[in-house]
Order: C-alpha cells, then sequence, then structure tokens
C-alpha cells in the first residue's frame, strides 16, 4: 500500500531554515510527480510546491518562491522541502501528497512552526 512518511518539522524563528523529508513507498516513486501542501488552522489545505517524476520541472506557490526549494532522490524514494528565510506565516502541517491510480495519498503531516 501507499506510505508517505514526512519528518522535519519543528519551531524555527523567523528568517531561519528547516528541511522538511517524506520518504515514500508502495508505488515506483520515480515514475510519479510530487507534491507538498500546508494547512494552517482555519484555513484550507494549499499547494506549496509541486515536481516532476524525473525533477526536471518545479512550480511554487507565488508566496513562497525564491525562499522554498523542492527535490527528490529517486535512488532513496525521498521527497524534499528547503525552506528558507522562514516567516510565522509559513506556520502550518505540511505534508506530501500523490496522485496514484486517480487517489489522492496524504501522508500524516510535520508541523512547521515559526515564532520567536
Amino acid at each position: 500500500q501507499v506510505q508517505l512518511v514526512e519528518s522535519g518539522g519543528g519551531l524555527v524563528q523567523p528568517g531561519g531554515s528547516l528541511r522538511l523529508s517524506c520518504v515514500a513507498s508502495g508505488f515506483t516513486f520515480s515514475t510519479y510527480g510530487m507534491n507538498w501542501y500546508r494547512q494552517a488552522p482555519g484555513k484550507e489545505r494549499d499547494l506549496v510546491a509541486a515536481i516532476t517524476s524525473a525533477g526536471t520541472y518545479t512550480n511554487y506557490a507565488s508566496s513562497v518562491k525564491g525562499r522554498f526549494t523542492i527535490s527528490r532522490d529517486n535512488a532513496k524514494n525521498t521527497l524534499y522541502l528547503q525552506m528558507n528565510s522562514l516567516k510565522p506565516e509559513d506556520t502550518a502541517m505540511y505534508y506530501c501528497q500523490v496522485l496514484y491510480r486517480r487517489i489522492r495519498y496524504w501522508g500524516q503531516g510535520t508541523q512547521v512552526t515559526v515564532s520567536s
């Protein structure tokens, strides 16, 4: 079965950095595009960044462009999100996601809190 396990979240001061990881299993990771989403309390879950199967193309929400970088290591079945220059408004639960056989699969999420 498809499993996505995120890690790397935590508490960081404004201007700091974090790197999130998502280890995937149960499908051929290297042949699927992957996404990072986030959801703040009381808000909808929004797409943050996307990457194609080979990592050739990426796309970002305007709010994180220039600060976040999505990448992947297909040999390790792992998706990453490097987050720099973090702001309090980046505080949210972060999820990785894959659309596999027409079903959207999500990890359990990892909490990112940006606060002084």
